[in-house]
């Protein structure tokens, strides 16, 4: 067995390093980080359900759009065909019974099934901060189709 010398007794403070008061430093730098933690995740579950909000009205108005058919017999049988501006006009009414801050961008038809309209917003975060921009334009598309049977 090995013998250690015996350890002289000190006053608190004498050769010793004061580390007190350094767990405070440490534990504000911890809450200001998880304040700016808890900020950025509110904007970033903002935006994204701001994007599926403008999804769903572009899913709405492309829905209507595709119902704006005209209907005609080509020999014998119904043909339902979409044109632009039956699109627009029915986009455009969906779009004013929806969210009045979403715009209508373009509606249109390429092959007279198909309408395919796409919207515009204006995101905001709910707490204006630093680290999150004042805002980010929005854009949504959507495109149905319209079956007759």
């Amino acid at each position: 067995m090995i013998a250690t010398p015996p350890r002289r007794l000190t006053r608190r403070g004498e050769g010793e390093d004061d580390d007190e008061g350094s767990v405070l430093i440490l534990t504000l730098g911890y809450a200001v980080l998880a304040i700016v933690v808890i900020l950025v995740c509110t904007a970033a579950t903002s935006l994204y359900l701001a994007q599926k909000q403008l999804d769903a009205v572009a899913d709405a108005a492309a829905l209507a759009a595709a119902d704006g058919f005209d209907l005609s017999v080509v020999d014998g049988e119904p043909v339902a065909a979409l044109t632009d501006a039956g699109v627009r006009r029915e986009a455009e009414q969906m779009m004013a019974a929806l969210d009045p801050g979403v715009r209508l961008v373009s509606a249109t038809t390429s092959d007279g099934l198909s309408a395919r309209v796409e919207v515009a917003g204006q995101w905001h975060p709910p707490i204006v901060t630093m680290f999150v921009p004042d805002g980010l334009a929005l854009e949504a598309t959507a495109t149905s189709r319209s079956a007759l049977r």
